[in-house]
């Protein structure tokens, strides 16, 4: 055999390995390891310096090194005696103590996960007088962004493992053993420092004598973590432990009361919050109900709520099926729960002449959406028919502006004023850096000019034509695509219905969701996305908070986002429990170039947090010192109507001769503005001439109505 021939051989590359068939995508399997953050902890923190000790550590060093012929009985192997969490097994014995962490290696824990837990008390400090000539930066009264509101750092007890839940803060055995069937063995940041507070304060915060003054009956908890960190177990584990051990000491076992609410605000996230806990609470006797229309819920013996709104979703049944359906639904049997997951304006109208005296537990998910403009006055509604004293609230969210905290704080120091009842605690949870995106994402800003350059952009997304050495880097189906309006949405469908190629599936691995859409359709949809069915699924915000998919492989924002806390959203559909390599894809046109300053700023602080140097971060200073920093009004408007090119009809555009031509939406199109006028014109002339036929058949008027009738035909044509 010739040397030289597989000297050569060995020089080329495989064209196997280059092809990224072992891509790390997303969609790959589950992370081992769902924690986003794990900062090291210097070996010597805590421990005192010796004298000559970096001398006999450099004498050993060294003598080892030199000793190369030495036998392998005179080397010393040092035993490491600490087990890893994921190592440790439950006992036998449930009944005994598990030892709790020391206060030092409590902080060091919590300061590696980037978690910090903050009691937010509402005592106001006495202000003191000060003359204006004495005035000075000491003097003053540091105030935080509740206002006037001492804040006290908090260390509890984190949570290593989920197999510590049984030893140490006693949950039920059966809630263990689902937990374990489901594969829970490594907590993920918010778990680790919510859960101990949740489930036992006082065993938490033991080792702390300083932060003993805190009620352990009476904490709420206001929880920021990112997106995919599993904020959903962290407040269904302690609620449905709570009913467990409730019942254990009713004497009536077969009673079902609702003691705990959850409120989402959209229907895909209730629906996944209910598939979840219907999880934990297996062969546990605790019932989840999601609320939906026409339904009865048995609060108690005697009280019952009723959702009253029974329209059918299918539109093609006429007015007597829809009585029939509606008397049907009447003379169902009431639903006994013990948890009730509903949106909030379906639970508000079920309510409106009752209160909810037997809940215990309001769990507000995406509570910064829920505490907004837009579901603020339901959200305090269902608030404030939660008459129980022993009520908990917990707030959870990935972003969570001041206002909202300020907001949150001021409703429950109101409610516990006028029950005339000791205030609970409000502790405050951050993991990581607040209101950032995850860090184990890649983000792209990409510039496309146009409306029609952001359609080619999107087809090479579709149809990629890189390199193999790209090819790693670039995004894979399945993946989400967001815009800004539903009409949007409809029209970028139906340009991209038949991109795909009838041998992998066609148009059945394109669809489009948003609130127009019937509840049935809504959730097949769903499904079919989950099964894989779906490769591409074109969505308005409706789906940017809280669904988890898995799967998914990437983000493509074709409209920017209306503030930087959609972006932290609609990106935190990737990347979910840990997983690397997700992609989020942005493209930006010359209308957007006021508003993206902010989004540049989050990709930048991702970028920063993942470890990326300054030099290959892709958001260089000047870049952002050279965007537009948008006004505090412009932002508002932003947020309430998105950019004003692509309002789609709204505002002045609405009606007139501006709406006629197009001026104020764009249209998303490949063809141009020419080729769609002669299409238009042909669409018209064709209906003119069918009306004209349709009006001689039926000889229902002489020549001149038909030209009326045909002119008319003509020019509804052109303004279709």
């Amino acid at each position: 055999m010739d040397i030289l021939k597989l000297l050569s051989r060995s020089r080329k590359k495989d064209n196997k390995v280059s092809s990224g068939t072992g891509n790390n995508l997303p969609s790959a399997g589950t992370s081992e390891n769902p924690q986003l953050f794990h900062d090291p902890i210097p070996a010597s923190r805590g421990q005192k310096r010796k004298r000559n000790a970096g001398e006999t550590e450099k004498n050993e060093t060294t003598s080892e090194v030199l000793d190369f012929f030495a036998p392998p009985a005179t080397k010393v192997k040092i035993k490491n005696t600490i087990e890893p969490a994921s190592a440790l097994q439950l006992p036998k014995n449930t009944q005994d103590v598990a030892t709790l962490l020391e206060d030092e290696e409590c902080r060091q824990i919590l300061r590696s996960h980037r978690l910090k837990a903050t009691l937010l008390t509402s005592s106001k400090l006495p202000e003191k007088k000060i003359k204006k000539s004495n005035k000075s930066k000491k003097d003053k009264p540091k105030k935080s962004k509740l206002g006037n509101v001492r804040n006290k750092e908090l260390h509890p007890q984190p949570l290593t493992a989920f197999n510590t839940l049984r030893t140490t803060y006693g949950i039920s055995k059966r809630l263990g053993e689902n937990l374990a069937a489901q594969g829970y063995k490594l907590p993920t940041e918010v778990q680790m420092g919510s859960l101990p507070l949740l489930l036992q304060s006082e065993t938490a915060l033991s080792k702390s004598p300083e932060e003993l003054s805190v009620s352990s009956s009476k904490i709420d908890l206001l929880a920021v973590a990112p997106t995919g960190s599993g904020k959903t177990l962290a407040f269904l584990i302690p609620v449905i432990n709570s009913i467990i051990q409730r019942r254990r000491t009713s004497t009536e076992k077969g009673l079902h009361e609702l003691e705990a609410v959850v409120v989402a605000p959209t229907k895909e996230l209730a629906a996944q919050i209910v598939n979840e806990a219907k999880k934990l609470s297996l062969g546990t006797g605790v019932k989840v109900v999601e609320m939906r229309k026409c339904m009865r819920v048995l609060a108690t013996n005697t009280e019952e709520i009723h959702a009253e709104d029974c329209e059918e979703e299918s539109g093609g049944e006429d007015e007597q099926s829809r009585l029939t359906g509606a008397n049907k639904a009447s003379e169902q049997s009431s639903v006994k729960t013990n948890i009730l997951v509903a949106t909030p304006g379906l639970l508000l109208s079920a309510i409106s002449k009752g209160k909810l005296a037997t809940v215990r537990t309001l769990v507000l998910d995406e509570a910064d959406v829920l505490l907004d403009e837009l579901f603020r006055d339901q959200t305090c509604g269902i608030w404030e028919s939660c008459i129980n004293p022993d009520l908990r609230v917990t707030l959870w969210s990935a972003t969570m502006g001041s206002n909202i905290e300020t907001l949150a704080a001021s409703i429950i120091e109101s409610r516990w004023n006028k029950l005339g009842l000791e205030p609970s605690s409000l502790v405050r949870l951050i993991v990581g850096l607040k209101d950032s995106a995850i860090p184990n994402i890649t983000h792209r800003l990409v510039y496309a000019a146009t409306e029609p350059g952001k359609l080619l952009a999107l087809r090479q997304l579709l149809h990629p034509t890189s390199s193999s050495e790209e090819a790693s880097q670039s995004l894979r189906p399945p993946f989400l695509v967001f815009t800004q309006t539903i009409p949007r949405a409809k029209a970028l469908f139906s340009e991209l219905l038949y991109d795909i190629p009838a041998e992998a599936g066609g148009s059945t691995r394109i669809a489009v969701l948003h609130s127009e859409l019937s509840d049935p359709a809504r959730a097949l949809i769903m499904t079919r996305f989950r099964n894989g069915e779906i490769w591409i699924l074109i969505t308005t915000d409706i789906l940017s908070r809280g669904v988890d998919f898995r799967g998914i492989n990437g983000v493509v924002n074709y409209d920017v986002p209306n503030s930087g806390a959609a972006y932290i959203h609609r990106v935190g559909r990737t990347g979910r429990a840990g997983r690397s390599g997700g992609v989020a894809v942005t493209f930006y046109t010359k209308d957007d170039i006021p508003y993206i300053k902010s989004i540049a700023q989050i990709i930048a602080a991702s970028e920063k947090q993942a470890g990326k140097p300054a030099s290959e971060s892709s958001m260089q200073k000047w870049l952002l010192d050279s965007l537009p920093t948008p006004s505090k009004e412009v932002k508002k408007k932003l947020k309430k109507y998105g950019v004003e090119a692509r309002r789609g009809g709204l505002g002045e555009a609405k009606e007139g001769v501006e709406a006629k031509k197009g001026k104020g939406r764009m249209q998303i199109s490949s063809k141009s503005g020419y080729e769609r006028k002669l299409e238009n014109n042909r669409k018209g002339a064709i209906k003119g001439s069918q009306r004209r036929a349709q009006l001689a058949e039926g000889d229902s008027g002489g020549d001149g109505e038909d030209g009326v009738t045909a002119e008319e035909g003509e020019f509804e044509g052109l303004d279709d």
